[in-house]
């Protein structure tokens, strides 16, 4: 090449390296500006913003590790970030919850199978945005000039997974937040610290790491009742509490008869959560443990628990030959309801769509489901049936279903947060005329069926929190919650007997945990108790109808090594 062509290629090469770094450093800086924007439209407070530009930086060069471009890093973690915000919008108007760290952490078929039914179109979206994304990724890694060394990369990223971890340590999440649409990725990314620490400290779920005792070889149980066992029914009652506790609220007469058992006595049940998450109630009366030894993993107990925890009240009533029944009103994938219940020893799951629900429906919906699978299986054995119910569902901001209960007049409670406390009181009123119709209909068609029946509320209802101690901010209502005070977590529960006197009722207190229903449902139908149930009924008695919060967490430690030694709780 003659010098001349050789001095207008180098010319032309520099010229061409220069407007890629111009065009880069602009192409970069408007990322790094639409990260800022994304900062003060979606974080709002300091806190949450100081978290969401660590967890920036920590995305960047955990992209660097790998890439070394700078402007490829800044694309991919504003994407995630827009993704993150995305999907924490949906979890939120599904759950009232925004998404955090767990949720990528448990990902698995049941979840995507949820979005795919939740979102039938998602397929085309995600493959219309990765048509879009991946040639934009493909121009900015040709165009990009700038290389980082490795060695910067390692000490970003351990210099804000250090400072995140510290962060979020030093200064809690405050517990409403999850509640509110703001503050994605900040909580996303203080939660994923947390669940990092409580990881390297005790897992998935906290146990002793030895005790002394083992659980006695569970043999062979004989049922030899003294009389016939009866088909036990356990009714999830959904959002539901004796709500005439709480000073000032107007109730119509006789409200309080709802609550009340064949003995006439109202009992008190201690859920487990604030708000609404029904699955940790969920949880605890199937398997009759504690979602709180899960600590921050707790909201995902379900999809941790399946195929790991096999003790349970269905197993329990197994050797007395129940077959197990399951009518759950949404889609089985939901936070793998249908697999941690076949896992739990649920013979038959029905969900929505086997119900053929297309709503919410009344609770007579369910009843009418309930009475008619006892018709069809009760000749072959007893039977377990957990219904749930949803007619006293979130929200309470309109008049759901004005053609039911036409002669309710509402009584002149105030409204919270946009949410009517006469309203909530009309679907409890439902909740209880369908619930007598109920029990009369099976006392009419099976005259010689013994029933035991076992109604519980799951949770309070979300603006309860609100009313229970007027006048406190959103971050002194978490610490009371965060501190276990017992105001936020008391439903009831309640047990009726048809054609039947329960054969043990000396456990069930006026108030206990929401962990020791199974053993009463095993008491009250008179099946003989396993070693491990056996073992809990002790717990009861030494705690005095305390689980978890019994001799500061050391009883449920204790217990959950017991379980796990005897192969009950595996993985975990």
């Amino acid at each position: 090449m003659s010098p001349a062509l050789a001095y207008l290629s180098r010319t032309w090469s520099s010229a061409l390296l220069g407007d890629r770094r111009i065009l880069t450093a602009g192409v970069l800086g408007i990322l790094h500006v639409a990260a800022i924007f994304t900062l003060f439209w979606t974080e709002d407070d300091f806190e949450g913003r100081v978290a969401f530009l660590i967890a920036w930086g920590l995305l960047n060069f955990l992209f660097l590790l790998v890439l070394r471009r700078p402007t490829v890093a800044a694309s991919l973690s504003l994407v995630l970030v827009v993704i993150l915000i995305f999907l924490s919008r949906f979890k939120q108007e599904v759950l009232i919850m925004t998404a955090n760290f767990i949720d990528v952490m448990l990902i698995d078929h049941s979840t995507i199978s949820f979005l795919m039914t939740v979102f039938p179109h998602l397929r085309w979206t995600v493959g219309i945005s990765a048509a879009v994304i991946v040639p934009l990724l493909g121009l900015f890694w040709w165009l990009d000039p700038f290389r980082i060394r490795w060695w910067v990369s390692v000490a970003g990223t351990a210099g804000c997974l250090a400072a995140l971890t510290i962060f979020s340590l030093a200064l809690p999440m405050d517990r409403e937040k999850a509640f509110v649409p703001v503050d994605f990725v900040s909580q996303f990314a203080r939660s994923g610290a947390l669940a990092l620490v409580d990881l390297t400290t005790h897992g998935l779920m906290q146990s002793d790491a030895f005790v002394p005792d083992r659980l006695p070889a569970p043999g062979a149980l004989t049922c030899s009742p003294t009389q016939k066992l009866p088909h036990i029914i356990l009714i999830l009652d959904e959002s539901s509490f004796d709500i005439s506790a709480v000073p000032g609220v107007k109730v119509p007469p006789g409200y309080k008869h709802h609550f009340e058992s064949f003995d006439g006595k109202e009992r008190s049940l201690i859920i487990e959560g604030a708000g609404g998450p029904t699955w940790y109630t969920e949880y605890n009366v199937l398997t009759g443990l504690s979602a709180r030894s899960f600590g921050h993993f707790a909201e995902f107990v379900t999809r941790i628990a399946g195929g790991h925890v096999t003790r349970s009240l269905p197993n329990a009533l197994r050797p007395c030959g129940y077959r197990s029944f399951s009518l759950y009103p949404w889609y089985g994938a939901f936070l793998g309801a249908r697999f941690f219940q076949k896992t739990l020893g649920i013979d038959k799951f029905f969900d929505a769509k086997d119900l053929g629900t297309q709503d919410v429906e009344a609770d007579h919906y369910y009843y009418r489901y309930t009475h008619d699978l006892i018709e069809r299986e009760r000749h072959g054995g007893p039977m377990f049936v957990l219904t749930y119910l949803m007619a006293n569902h979130f929200p309470w901001n309109y008049r759901w279903r004005p053609d039911l209960v036409p002669d309710w007049h509402d009584l002149g409670n105030a409204q919270v947060e946009g949410h009517y406390i006469d309203e909530y009181l009309r679907r409890q009123e439902l909740s209880s005329r369908d619930y007598k119709a109920f029990t009369e209909r099976l006392r009419h068609d099976f005259p010689n069926e013994p029933f035991l029946i076992i109604r519980f509320g799951d949770h309070q209802p979300l603006f309860a929190k609100k009313i229970i101690e007027p006048g406190l901010s959103d971050s002194e209502i978490g610490r009371q919650i965060t501190a276990a005070d017992p105001r936020y977590f008391t439903t009831y529960y309640a047990i009726d007997a048809l054609n039947f006197h329960p054969a043990d009722m000396s456990d069930a207190h006026s108030g206990i945990d929401a962990a020791y229903l199974p053993l009463l449902a095993l008491e009250a139908a008179g099946v003989p108790l396993n070693p491990s149930f056996a073992e809990q009924r002790r717990i009861l008695k030494r705690c005095n109808g305390e689980f978890f919060l019994c001799s500061k967490g050391a009883e449920t430690r204790r217990f959950n090594r017991l379980l796990i030694d005897a192969g009950l709780i595996k993985g975990l």
